[in-house]
This record gives C-alpha cells, sequence and structure tokens, in this order.
C-alpha cells in the first residue's frame, strides 16, 4: 500500500495575509450591502427613483434657470408638473384596468369558438378539447347562482313511510356594519404605503435638485481623489451625460409607447391606451421588454377578434416599431451604446429583480449605468467600469498582443478594419499593434518567450498584414464611425494627426529613376523576430505610399549573411527597432549594412514614445545613420522626402508664385 506523504506546512507572508483579509473583508461587506439593499427596499427604491428621477428632472430646472428663474422656483414647478403628469397616467391606467376586468367575461366565448374548430384536426384534439371543457365547466361555475336551494325532497317522510333524513338548515353569520372610523380604516389602509413611497420620492428628488453641487462634492471627499479639478469636471460631466441619456431614453420609450398604443386602437385591441403606457415602462427592460409588453395584446387579439387579422396585425405592428427604434432610431440618437456589456445587463437585471421586485427589473439598466459611469470617472470605483462595462478588460495593445499568440490574425484584422473607419492605417500600427508588439519584447527579454513562440506571432503579424493589404494609409473621409468598444476606446485616446495621416501617394512614373526597382525599400529587422514583425508593418505602409519595401529578418546582418543580401535597386534601408536598449548593436548593423550599400541612405527605425531630441541625435551620430524615426509615420515620411518629389513640387510652386508676381 502506497504510504502518504504529508507536506509540510508553508507559513503565509504577510502580502498573502493581507490579500486573504482584504478578501474576507470584500465578501463580508458585499453581504452586509446586498442585505441592506433587500431589507432596506421600502427606503432604499424611493431613493433610487428620486435620484434616477432627479437626473431626468435636471436639465428641464437648468431650462429655467437659464432664463432667470430662481433655482428654488425652478425645482418646485419642474417637480410638480412632473409627478401631475405621473398621477395623471396612474389615473389613466387605473381607468383602464378597471374598463379591461369588465370586459374580460365576453371574450370566454370567442375562446372557446377557437378551441372548438381545432377539435376536429388531429393535432388538436388532446390538449384543445380538454382545454374547451375546462372552460365551459368553468362557465357553469361563474354562471351557477350563488344562493341555490340544495336538491332532495321538501318532506321529511316518502310516500311509503320510511323516515328520511332532514336536510341542515343554512345559517348566514352576519357582521354588524361597520362603522365610519372603520370605513375609513379600510379604504385608507391600502393606500397608505404607495402615498409614503410617493412622498419619500418627491421630498428626495426636490433636496437633489437643490444640492446638486454639495452631494457632487460629498461624493468626491468619499472618493479621496487627489485630483480635485478633474474628478469635479469628470463628475459634472457624468451627470450632465446621465441626464441626457436618461432623458432621452424617456422620450424614445414614450414615442415607442405612443406608437403601440396608436396601433393598437387602429387595429382595434381594447384598452390600447393601457398597452401602450406598459409598452413604454417595460422597454426599459433590455432586450425582453418589447416582448413582454407585446405578450399581452397578442392573448387579447386572440380573445376578441373570432378570425386571425387581429393577431396578425398585432404582431406586425410589434415586429416593425421595435426593430426600427432599436437599430435605426436610437443608434442616430444615443451615438455610441449605453456602456453596458450584454452580460452585466442580464446579469443586473437577475439581481435587482431578485432584490426589488418587478421594479427592480425596470431600474436594472439605469441603476447600473450609473454605477459604471461612477467607476469611469472614480478611481476607488474603477472595479465597476471592469465587472459591468463595455469597455475590454484588457487594453487595445494587450489584446492584440493576446491574439498574436493565439495565432489569430483574423480577429486582430476585424478590429483593426473597425479601428480604420476613424483613423488611418498607421495610426492603428503605432497605437495599437506596436504598442503590442512592446509588450511581447519584454516577455522575450525576461525569457517567457522561446523561438517558437516569437516565430509564431512574427506569422501571425504577416498574415495581419496581408489581410490588411487593401487599405489605403489615410485617415477616412466618409463620416462612418465604428460602434466597437475596443476600437473606440483607442480612438478616443487618439488625437488626429492630419500631418501624419494624410502622406501623398507617390505613383512609380514620378519616381526618381534610381527609385524604379521592384523594391526601393528594404526593411531590416534590428535583433530578433518581434523587430522583424514591426518591420512588415513599415514595409507594408511604404507600399502603400507608392515606395515599393521588402523585409529581411535580423539574420540577414550576420557577418557571414550581409554579402550574400541581395541588394538589387535598393535606395533606402529602414533598419527596425522597438527600443532603445542596444546602441551597441545599432552602430554595428549600421556598419554593416554601410559596407554592403555605401551610396543607400540608412534610416534607424527606433519606436520608442516621447522620445528626447537630444538623446534621439545622440544615437543616430553614434550609430552613424543618416537619418533617425521615432514612429512608423516619420519613418514612411522620411523615405517619401528621401525620393525629392516632394521638394521639386515646392520648388514648382515657388517658381509659379515668382513668375506671378513678376507679371
Amino acid at each position: 500500500m502506497k504510504q502518504l506523504t504529508r507536506r509540510p506546512f508553508r507559513e503565509r507572508t504577510t502580502e498573502e495575509l493581507v490579500a486573504l483579509l482584504g478578501a474576507v473583508a470584500t465578501a463580508i461587506l458585499a453581504a452586509i450591502l446586498i442585505s441592506m439593499l433587500y431589507f432596506g427596499r421600502d427606503i432604499f427604491v424611493p431613493v433610487a427613483l428620486a435620484i434616477l428621477l432627479s437626473f431626468v428632472l435636471a436639465p428641464l430646472v437648468g431650462l429655467l434657470q437659464r432664463i432667470r428663474v430662481p433655482r428654488g422656483l425652478a425645482v418646485i414647478t419642474v417637480v410638480i408638473l412632473a409627478f401631475s403628469l405621473i398621477f395623471a397616467v396612474g389615473s389613466l391606467l387605473a381607468t383602464q384596468l378597471t374598463q379591461l376586468a369588465g370586459d374580460l367575461p365576453r371574450y370566454q366565448s370567442t375562446i372557446s369558438e377557437k378551441i372548438q374548430s381545432f377539435r376536429d384536426t388531429k393535432a388538436g384534439r388532446g390538449t384543445l378539447e380538454r382545454a374547451s371543457d375546462m372552460l365551459k365547466d368553468l362557465g357553469k361555475e361563474l354562471d351557477k347562482p350563488k344562493d341555490a336551494p340544495l336538491a332532495g325532497p321538501p318532506a321529511s317522510v316518502t310516500a311509503s313511510g320510511s323516515p328520511v333524513p332532514l336536510v341542515p338548515v343554512p345559517v348566514e353569520v352576519r357582521q354588524p356594519d361597520p362603522g365610519a372610523l372603520e370605513s375609513l380604516r379600510t379604504l385608507i389602509s391600502p393606500l397608505i404605503h404607495p402615498l409614503a413611497t410617493t412622498g419619500i420620492i418627491i421630498i428626495f428628488v426636490i433636496f437633489i435638485l437643490l444640492q446638486r453641487e454639495d452631494l457632487r462634492n460629498r461624493l468626491i471627499r468619499l472618493a479621496g481623489s487627489s485630483d480635485l479639478q478633474r474628478t469635479t469636471a469628470a463628475l459634472d460631466d457624468a451627470a450632465s451625460r446621465l441626464s441626457r441619456l436618461f432623458l432621452t431614453q424617456l422620450m424614445l420609450n414614450a414615442a415607442f409607447g405612443g406608437v403601440i398604443g396608436l396601433g393598437l386602437w387602429l387595429i382595434g385591441i381594447p384598452s390600447a391606451i393601457l398597452w401602450g403606457i406598459l409598452a413604454a415602462a417595460l422597454r426599459f427592460v433590455p432586450y425582453i421588454g418589447a416582448a413582454i409588453a407585446a405578450a399581452f395584446p397578442l392573448a387579447l387579439a386572440v380573445a376578441v377578434d373570432p378570425g386571425w387579422s387581429m393577431l396578425l396585425w398585432t404582431l406586425a405592428l410589434f415586429l416593425v416599431v421595435e426593430p426600427v427604434l432599436g437599430h435605426v432610431i436610437e443608434p442616430m440618437v444615443y451615438g455610441r451604446s449605453t456602456g453596458l456589456s450584454p452580460v452585466a445587463v442580464v446579469a443586473s437585471a437577475t439581481f435587482w429583480t431578485a432584490l426589488w421586485g418587478p421594479i427592480g427589473l425596470v431600474l436594472a439598466t439605469p441603476l447600473t449605468v450609473c454605477l459604471v459611469v461612477l467607476g469611469r470617472h472614480v478611481e476607488r470605483l474603477e472595479f465597476l467600469d471592469v465587472m459591468f462595462g463595455d469597455r475590454p478588460a484588457l487594453s487595445p495593445p494587450e489584446m492584440f498582443y493576446q491574439r498574436m499568440l493565439a495565432a489569430d490574425p483574423t480577429e486582430a484584422a476585424e478590429k483593426a478594419e473597425e479601428f480604420l473607419k476613424e483613423r488611418s492605417l498607421a495610426s492603428y500600427y503605432e497605437e495599437v499593434a506596436v504598442k503590442g508588439l512592446q509588450l511581447a519584447q519584454a516577455d522575450a527579454e525576461r525569457g517567457a518567450l522561446d523561438r517558437e513562440r516569437l516565430t509564431s506571432i512574427r506569422d501571425a503579424v504577416s498574415e495581419l498584414a496581408a489581410d490588411l493589404a487593401d487599405q489605403d494609409d489615410r485617415a477616412p473621409t466618409n463620416g462612418n464611425s465604428t460602434t466597437d468598444a475596443e476600437a473606440s476606446s483607442v480612438i478616443e485616446s487618439v488625437a488626429e494627426d492630419p500631418a501624419r495621416e494624410n502622406l501623398p501617394v507617390l505613383s512609380k512614373e514620378a519616381l526618381p529613376s534610381e527609385w524604379q526597382g521592384e523594391h526601393p525599400v528594404l526593411c531590416v529587422a534590428g535583433r530578433n523576430l518581434i523587430d522583424e514583425a514591426a518591420a512588415i508593418m513599415l514595409a507594408q505602409l511604404s507600399t502603400a505610399h507608392g515606395l515599393a519595401a521588402r523585409v529581411e529578418g535580423a539574420e540577414a546582418l550576420s557577418t557571414t549573411n550581409i554579402f550574400r543580401l541581395d541588394t538589387t535597386g535598393v535606395v533606402v534601408v529602414c533598419l527596425v527597432y522597438l527600443d532603445a536598449s542596444g546602441p551597441a548593436h545599432m552602430r554595428y548593423s549600421v556598419r554593416r549594412l554601410r559596407r554592403k550599400l555605401p551610396t543607400a541612405t540608412i534610416i534607424l527605425g527606433c519606436w520608442v514614445k516621447d522620445f528626447d531630441p537630444v538623446a534621439l541625435e545622440s544615437l543616430r551620430e553614434g550609430a552613424k545613420a543618416d537619418l533617425v524615426a521615432t514612429s512608423l509615420g516619420d519613418a514612411v515620411k522620411l523615405c517619401i522626402e528621401a525620393t525629392g518629389i516632394k521638394d521639386q513640387r515646392q520648388q514648382a510652386l515657388q517658381q509659379e508664385k515668382s513668375a506671378t508676381a513678376a507679371a
């Protein structure tokens, strides 16, 4: 029998104990907060409703203040108008519900007739027949008089003289008529809770609108931000964006409910106003709200119409209005998405519904949007943006590196095409691809990547460049914008650079004779396969601007291979490095290239962001290179300038101006 060996107990370090205690404390705090939200829902639900209403009403208050209305008066006026509208809609809703409840028994016969029409069909004889019998029995029970006499002979003795048991006499116990106080209590008790909730909401809305700046300052203090100015501006911007978002969403959903209500009225569905209001409210529920709102009118259409035309028209109404609003109008109004991931929407709907019931389902998306906006602007709450936001958890360069590691250039090409809707190819390579390769360079330097993995990354980048070969290196002018969250996060952080994004595309016929070779530009990797991947990007950009380029790996710079290097027609050599950590290697590489190509222009490409100009010039002089570039765009610009075509154009323009002035 194999003897079990007992591992010695390893004592935990202080950092591990602190991390463990922090995790336990976080779990306990989360449990306490969830318990408070559940057991205190009578308080927290009105507060949440008041916060959302304050976001909706804040623009209206600001509008009144801009026309010189005092803040207090503006707040009171807006609140009175808003709750008057809410009460009017509630009264209309109650009236419609009462009318519908009174009309429901009339629809029983229509349903029975439709079920009866299926009885002779082979598929519907089982379940539908039982359903029809059940409805008939239910109708008989409902039509039976309440005080029907019991069956049986009235006499206690039959004609034969045999005794018969006496029928018990029904006894009805009547309560005395309630007094005026009891009647008043019965009338008021169901209204106490709704009225109290409404009063709490009104009070909170008024004070939130009156004390917006004070509440913002307290939130900043709780967040403990060190940059007061930036945090204040960020929260003000977030509050205004949320106000516009919620107000716009309310208006769109109200328009949706109005169109649905009008359409149902034209179709002939009873209580069309009720279903319009319900559709507007349920559309706040993502994904399934419109489907739930459609279920009630569809069921009523089956009950009302003896045929099926009303059902088909109702179904067509929802199938047309919802996609048009959701996929055409909303993207134009909102621009980009609300900032929530689909998983977060479903999870938040489940969470808030479990805590607060149906009202939690309606409030789930607005509350989660508030949490995500706070996470994006308050450092200590950043985890909320990571958990629920639609921004990728990894940065775009990290995701690019991950895709190259997984040998998945196809997905990387799809994301690149989204980026290219608003920026140039050079911007994508510099802001995403090169930074991703720099992450790979860091892993390679610490020994985390072997030769096989490096080769896989190089090959994936080569395939990506081939997939993007038909893309122009120009800023798009068609006005299309991307809806991809990953591409949007990069575009928002990258400023437009017209001088770099609008470099000229040269035609081969306009090039000087020495540039007429097959590949006048040679891109050589500096040290390893990661540098070769960067050289592949530079070669593609150079080719996109009319200067055909080819790529050689780092092994071409060895003493045994440099003399076998094919340099036919080469005018410019770009030596590519992802960093500036090897000045000695750069110097020897330039020296070998100079021996092989004594007349060629050697450009030292060192992709380092914000490189000090003095240090950069010192690096160029130390390496004995002709020119130096710190980005792909700069290297392409230097290659274009090396052709002399730009200078010729400038000289021609100057000569034309001189001739015009002389004339």
